[in-house]
C-alpha cells in the first residue's frame, strides 16, 4: 500500500508540473511521445517486397518406362488339400512336413468308429458293385466281338461268290441289289455298330469304377496323397480324432418328397507342386486395355520387405466383374523362377511394363502445362521465363518424352515459389515539418 500510494503521489507531482509548464515545454513533451512512437510503428510495418523463385531441372536423355500399378493376391493353382470323409482315431502316420511324396502313397492309417466302418462298408460295395458291371460290360464286349466276326465273315464269303462277283474280281451290281446280300450285309454292319457301341458301354463302366474308388479312398482307414508333391500343414498326431459331419437337404414335390444326404470332408494337410507360382491382380478398366500378354512386371509382396521378384502376364480376364459399382479385370502373372517361400493367398503388389522407349528427351511431368490446346514448358534464361511450345510422347506417373522444342540440357521449371521480404522504409520525422512550421511561423522583431 505504502508502494501505491509513493507512486500515486509522483503521477500527482508529474501531474502537477506538466500543468505549470510553459506552453513550449508541454510542445515539446508531446512531440517528443510522438515521435518515439513514428519510429516504433516504421520499425514494424516497413516495407514488404514479393520475389518470384523457380525451381528448374534440365532436360535429360535416357529410356522412359511405363508402367500400370496393380494388387491382387498369390493364387492356390499349384496347392491341393489331402482330405478325408472317414471318422475316427488315427493310429500311424506315414508322413511329415516337407516331406515329398507320390499320388497314391500313404499319409495315415485310422481306426474307423461305427458310423466310419458304416460308410466305409458302404462306398466299398458300390465300388465291388462298379467292378462287377465293369466285368459284365468287358463280357459283353466280347461276345458282340465275336458276334460281329462271324456275321463279317458270312457276309465275306457270300459277297466273294461268283453270284455277287465277277470273274475279273469285280462286283456285281445287278445281283448285289437282291434281298438277300443286303440283308447278309446289314446283319454285319448291325454288330459293327453294337462292338463299337460296347465299347463306349466298358469306357463308361471304367469310369464309373475309378469314381467308385475315389470314393472309397475318402472313407477308406488310409488317408492317400491326391497327387504327387511336398507335404505341408500336416495337423495329425497319433490319437487325433477326426469327427462324423454330415449335411443333409430335402426335395419337396406336389406328389413325394425326399431326403438326401453327404458327408463332408475334413482337411488334413495340403500336397504343393513344383509349379511356379501366380498372382492374380485387378485391372481396372483404364489401365486394363494397356496390358497384353507377355508384358513383364515387377512384383513386391507384403511379406518381403525391401525384394523385388520378376514375372510376366499370362492372362487377362477381359470378362471382367463389377462389384459395388466398380469394374476391374483379373489379370494372371506367372513368377519367373519357384520361390518356395511365397505362399498361396499372400498379399501383392505388382508394376507391369506396358512400353518402354530408349534415347528419348525427358522431362518431370509437372514441367509440362496445357492450356488453349496448346503444351508448352517454361524455360530459365539468363533469370527470366520463358514459355517454350513443345511436343510430346509417351508418358509415365513421373516423366514424359519431349518429341520436340527442347534439347538435352535445357532448364526447365518445375514449380514456382514466391518469396515476401521486409525492408524498412524511409520515413520523415514529424519533427522536420512540424520544426519547420514552427520555425516559420516565429517572427524576429
Amino acid at each position: 500500500m505504502k508502494i501505491f500510494s509513493s507512486i500515486k503521489k509522483k503521477l500527482t507531482s508529474v501531474k502537477d508540473w506538466f500543468l505549470k509548464s510553459s506552453v513550449l515545454v508541454k510542445i515539446i513533451i508531446v512531440l517528443v511521445i510522438v515521435a518515439i512512437g513514428w519510429f516504433a510503428v516504421s520499425k514494424i510495418i516497413g516495407t514488404k517486397s514479393t520475389k518470384a523463385q523457380y525451381q528448374t531441372t534440365q532436360v535429360t536423355k535416357g529410356t522412359l518406362i511405363v508402367s500400370v500399378t496393380a494388387s491382387g493376391q498369390v493364387a492356390s493353382t499349384n496347392n491341393t488339400s489331402i482330405t478325408t470323409q472317414a471318422s475316427g482315431v488315427v493310429s500311424k502316420i506315414y508322413v511329415k512336413d516337407g516331406d515329398t511324396v507320390k499320388a497314391g502313397d500313404k499319409i495315415a492309417d485310422i481306426d474307423l468308429d461305427i458310423y466310419g466302418k458304416q460308410k466305409s462298408m458302404s462306398s466299398l460295395a458300390s465300388y465291388q458293385s462298379a467292378q462287377n458291371a465293369l466285368n459284365s460290360t468287358k463280357s459283353d464286349l466280347y461276345t458282340t466281338q465275336s458276334t460281329m466276326f462271324t456275321k463279317w465273315s458270312t457276309f465275306m464269303d457270300l459277297a466273294q461268290n461268283s453270284t455277287y462277283q465277277n470273274s475279273d474280281g469285280s462286283p456285281n451290281d445287278l445281283n448285289r441289289a437282291l434281298p438277300q446280300f443286303h440283308i447278309a450285309q446289314d446283319d454285319w454292319l448291325a454288330t459293327e455298330a453294337k462292338y463299337k457301341n460296347q465299347q463306349n458301354v466298358v469306357t463308361q463302366a471304367q469310369t464309373a469304377l475309378s469314381s467308385a474308388w475315389y470314393s472309397y479312398q475318402q472313407l477308406s482307414p488310409t488317408i492317400y496323397a491326391p497327387m504327387s508333391g511336398k507335404i505341408s500343414g500336416l495337423s495329425l498326431q497319433v490319437g487325433t480324432v477326426i469327427g462324423s459331419s454330415s449335411t443333409s437337404s430335402t426335395t419337396t414335390t406336389t406328389t413325394s418328397s425326399s431326403s438326401t444326404s453327404s458327408t463332408s470332408s475334413t482337411k488334413i494337410a495340403n500336397v504343393r507342386t513344383d509349379a511356379t507360382p501366380t498372382i492374380t491382380v485387378n485391372l481396372t478398366e483404364v489401365d486394363a486395355p494397356t496390358v497384353k500378354t507377355e508384358d513383364q512386371a515387377t512384383l513386391t509382396f507384403d511379406a518381403f520387405t525391401g525384394k523385388t521378384f520378376t514375372g510376366k502376364v499370362v492372362s487377362i480376364d477381359t470378362a471382367g466383374s463389377v462389384s459395388s459399382g466398380v469394374t476391374s479385370y483379373p489379370a494372371t502373372i506367372l513368377l519367373d523362377s519357384n520361390i518356395e517361400e511365397i505362399y498361396p493367398n499372400m498379399s501383392a503388389t505388382a508394376n507391369i511394363i506396358t512400353a518402354t522407349k530408349n534415347d528419348v528427351l525427358l522431362v518431370p511431368t509437372a514441367a509440362v502445362q496445357t492450356q488453349n490446346d496448346q503444351t508448352y514448358v517454361r524455360l530459365l534464361k539468363n533469370g527470366k521465363p520463358q514459355q517454350v511450345n513443345v511436343e510430346t510422347g509417351l508418358s509415365s506417373s513421373t516423366q514424359i518424352e519431349i518429341t520436340s522444342g527442347l534439347s538435352e540440357g535445357d532448364n526447365v521449371i518445375t514449380s514456382t515459389v514466391s518469396s515476401t521480404t521486409s525492408t524498412s522504409s524511409t520515413s520523415t520525422s514529424p519533427f522536420s515539418s512540424f520544426g519547420r512550421g514552427v520555425g516559420g511561423g516565429i517572427r524576429r522583431d
